[in-house]
């Protein structure tokens, strides 16, 4: 499928944020010394204040930043589309944050999900009141699934990433990361479909286009960077231990959005990704899931291209862990490069 150029610029995220207005959360800045000191002892650059700071949208409604771009969509609904209700494919989030967001809108959703979904994120969409239907071993298997089930009962699509106005709410990450952080020079995202780096890279870039924005995928599930090597959506059956990262294929809203705003894409392996969970659970007392953890376990591992004196901010982008899985979750963690011993300043 060829993309055309299809993008959402600034006065749409602004519009956007406004429309949806307090219904989510602004999720706080934090900062870890302790962080900027694995990046300095394991061969990396030294980071502006001797911190590297996180977006903490695991501390969002539902658990990550998907409701800010999907309570968008579900705003933007003609009455017809509202009336019929909607459906959407997901491995988690994307299914928690419609099913809360129609609760909250009176719009009645569906949610399709991978028969090996999360439990904890099925029970979840369940109890903010939509009809899950588990089908399939990947998502392709349960995009398929959704599209029969829409034709079927004549729903309304409400795409998890794919789509202008859900791109737009997502955007709204990065205003408030620019609020927050003036002066970032690299933010690092973690990447699924694009609908989330999409939207913050073109609200840090418009504003600041000397902002260096990364993205991050798993190896398994690396969906953007092969469309933008083929200049073409491409469809894959992705395998990764963050399913939230787990999408089957870009869009063509966010493959041309990402090939314009971003300055590059880096893949991690599981283990990689599971390591920045486990820093993210022992070092600065925060539960991510390991899609939400991808972008800090970039950063840790030097994986993405800094600058001495960089000021750096990454997206933690959800927290829907099983806790049940985080000792499994933890064990199978890449050991962490080597670091000088704690106590030195801005250590531990």
């Amino acid at each position: 499928m060829e993309t055309t150029e299809r993008t959402v610029g600034l006065a749409e995220i602004v519009a956007a944020r406004a429309r949806v207005g307090d219904r989510v959360h602004r999720t706080p800045m934090l900062r870890s010394s302790t962080a900027a000191r694995f990046v300095r002892d394991a061969g990396g650059r030294p980071l502006a204040d001797a911190r590297l700071y996180l977006k903490a949208e695991h501390l969002q409604v539902t658990g990550s930043f998907k409701p800010r771009g999907l309570t968008n969509r579900i705003l933007t609904l003609t009455d017809a589309e509202r009336n019929a209700g909607v459906i959407s494919f997901s491995a988690g989030n994307a299914g928690q944050a419609y099913a809360w967001a129609g609760r909250d809108t009176g719009v009645a959703v569906t949610v399709v999900m991978p028969e090996k979904a999360v439990r904890s994120k099925v029970a979840a969409c369940l109890d903010y009141g939509a009809e899950v239907i588990l089908h399939g071993a990947d998502a392709g298997e349960t995009f398929a699934e959704m599209e029969r089930i829409r034709d079927e009962r004549g729903l309304t699509f409400a795409h998890p990433f794919d789509d202008p106005e859900v791109i737009a709410g997502h955007g709204s990450v990065g205003l408030e990361i620019l609020e927050d952080l003036p002066d970032v020079d690299v933010v690092v995202v973690g990447v699924g479909g694009g609908g989330l780096i999409s939207g913050v890279a073109a609200a840090l870039k418009e504003s600041r286009p000397e902002i260096r924005v990364f993205g991050v995928e798993p190896d398994g599930s690396n969906a953007v960077s092969l469309a933008m090597a083929a200049g073409k959506v491409v469809r894959i059956q992705p395998k990764t231990v963050a399913d939230g990262l787990g999408a089957p294929f870009a869009g063509v809203w966010t493959l041309p959005m990402c090939q314009r705003y971003l300055d590059g894409i880096v893949l991690l392996d599981d283990s990689t990704i599971l390591a920045g969970l486990r820093f993210a659970a022992e070092r600065m007392k925060q539960v991510l899931e390991p899609a939400g953890a991808a972008a800090l376990a970039a950063v840790l591992f030097g994986r993405v291209p800094l600058r001495d004196g960089d000021r750096v901010c990454v997206v933690g982008s959800g927290g829907s862990v099983d806790v049940s899985r985080l000792g499994e979750l933890i064990a199978a963690a890449a050991p962490f490069p080597s670091v000088a011993p704690a106590g030195i300043p801005g250590g531990a």
